[in-house]
């Protein structure tokens, strides 16, 4: 019988607070069993940027990466962000080690190429890696050894180049490849608590979200930014064979509610 492993990704608001974090890691050290945590940092990365007049550009809640961009996210992600949450949990009696994709090769990408989205023009997103591998073996033996592993958004090509890579990517292709080895548990928790229906109200949270579902709320725009990616994200992790999959409230992981994606 497989061990149940927790995979957790963060990001957004909820890194950039440190009460919030300070809860989040709180509650995500009394998950029980094996675990794994995700974190973005866009938009500490977009305010680093700012400071050092480099602009920062979205498409579909996805950040084009240009040379002095990338720059920006590999210190921001791989430095700032991910040694201070593996310094918070540490602080908090947790084994934790930082990594990238780069570090023992767990995640290894190719440079994205242009892309066309809704009919217009191909657009480059740079330095942005899409995952190839994600080596589940290898991230296992950390785990083996009483660690937690506490993830960047960031992979690299095998050549010497890092990419900047979506955290629910680095997420969903994370628990893709330990679901063979456990029965994977995972949760996007962000500052809402589930993908709402309306985004002014906390309380039109919608509980279920299939496929079928999905394509129908992105054409009405209900769906819309970065929660694009995340639920793209989740339904290609069920259909791989992830157990569950739950978007919630960084203040209630390891609780009920939130937005379960099925299949």
């Amino acid at each position: 019988m497989k061990k149940e492993l927790t995979i957790v990704k963060v990001g957004g608001a909820v890194v950039e607070d440190e009460a919030q974090l300070s809860q989040l890691l709180h509650d995500f050290i009394a998950i029980q069993g094996p675990k794994i945590l995700v974190h973005g940092g866009g938009r500490r990365a977009t305010k680093i940027a700012e400071r050092l007049g480099i602009e920062t550009k979205m498409v579909e809640g996805r950040r084009i990466t240009d040379a002095d961009m990338l720059e920006v996210v590999t210190m921001v992600y791989g430095g700032l962000v991910n040694k201070h949450v593996v310094a918070c949990l540490q602080a908090q009696g947790a084994d934790a080690i930082g990594l990238t994709g780069a570090d023992a090769d767990i995640i290894r990408s190719a440079k994205r190429p242009p892309v066309t989205l809704g009919g217009n023009q191909p657009i480059d997103f740079g330095f942005v890696g899409d995952v190839k591998k994600a080596n589940g073996i290898k991230i296992a033996h950390f785990i083996d050894a009483g660690m937690i592993p506490v993830i960047a958004p960031l992979t690299h090509d095998g050549q010497g180049n890092m990419l900047n890579t979506n955290a629910d990517t680095m997420a969903s292709e994370t628990a893709t490849a330990l679901a063979e080895l456990y029965d994977v548990t995972l949760v996007f928790a962000f500052e809402k608590p589930g993908v709402l229906s309306n985004p002014d109200d906390d309380t039109s949270v919608i509980s279920t979200i299939t496929a079928s579902d999905f394509e129908r709320l992105k054409a009405d725009g209900t769906i819309s930014g970065g929660m694009l990616p995340k639920i793209s994200n989740a339904l290609a992790a069920i259909q791989k064979g992830v157990k569950r999959v739950v978007i919630t409230s960084a203040q209630a992981i390891g609780k009920s509610g939130g937005t379960t994606i099925k299949a």
